[in-house]
């Protein structure tokens, strides 16, 4: 017997493509809240349809379940696992505000080993942004070598022929976004870089920039991560 796949079903694995590995509950989030039962639902629609089909595959090594694409190169047991889902984390994260645009996971710009590989890359409210997140602690000299290669990237002029560049204005160099626990003494006179534990904290600092400048304060510099956002 033929099943006929919805648009949503499409939606579905498309998206388990594009992050690599996505959790049962994020799912339920994303593609299925507005039901009724929104986890009943999700069970049935990735177990009885699109898991026993072969359009996706699963593991059963986290709880709740997380799913990954059929031709996924991710062992079953692997921490990268836990890295793609902390990379589908900020997303959502960025969704509760509004949805990104341009997403891109584990971005590689240069197109060269050895060059910038932020872990996202998306346009966020009106602004590009690549995205480093740290769920290891590393040293402050590993944390700045990163940085320095956003800097040499940033000299090479590549940047500004990127497809996601606007066409109706000048190119824009992103800012760095460090999703970090830890503080790190990094610094560039050249790019903007923002450190963040999670995304809340980054629309809590531009709502509290927006209020300084409403309030006639001066700006923060760019640095400490004062650039425009659309907050609406």
């Amino acid at each position: 017997m033929s099943f006929r796949l919805s648009q949503r079903d499409k939606d579905i694995i498309a998206f388990i493509n594009h992050f690599r590995t996505v959790d049962r509950d994020s799912l339920v989030d994303l593609f299925f809240k507005q039901l009724k039962s929104p986890v009943n639902a999700c069970n049935s629609v990735m177990v009885r349809c699109l898991y026993r089909l072969g359009l996706i595959e699963r593991t059963q090594q986290y709880s709740p379940t997380v799913y990954l694409p059929v031709d996924a190169k991710i062992k079953k047991n692997s921490q990268k696992i836990l890295h793609f889902l902390s990379i589908l984390d900020v997303y959502k994260q960025m969704c509760t505000y509004s949805t990104p645009k341009q997403v891109i996971v584990e971005d590689k710009p240069t197109g060269r080993k050895g060059g910038i590989e932020p872990d996202l890359f998306c346009i966020f409210k009106g602004s590009p942004f690549w995205i480093e997140i740290q769920r290891n602690q590393y040293s402050e000299q590993k944390m700045q070598a990163k940085i320095n290669l956003y800097e040499e990237f940033f000299f090479s002029y590549e940047w500004k022929a990127l497809h996601w560049q606007p066409e109706e204005r000048s190119p824009i160099f992103p800012s760095v976004i460090l999703v970090t626990p830890v503080r790190y003494a990094v610094s560039s006179d050249h790019i903007r870089i923002i450190q963040v534990t999670n995304i809340h904290e980054l629309m809590e600092k531009y709502k509290s920039a927006g209020k300084q400048q409403r309030d006639g304060k001066p700006r923060a510099s760019a640095s400490s991560g004062g650039i425009k956002i659309n907050l609406t």
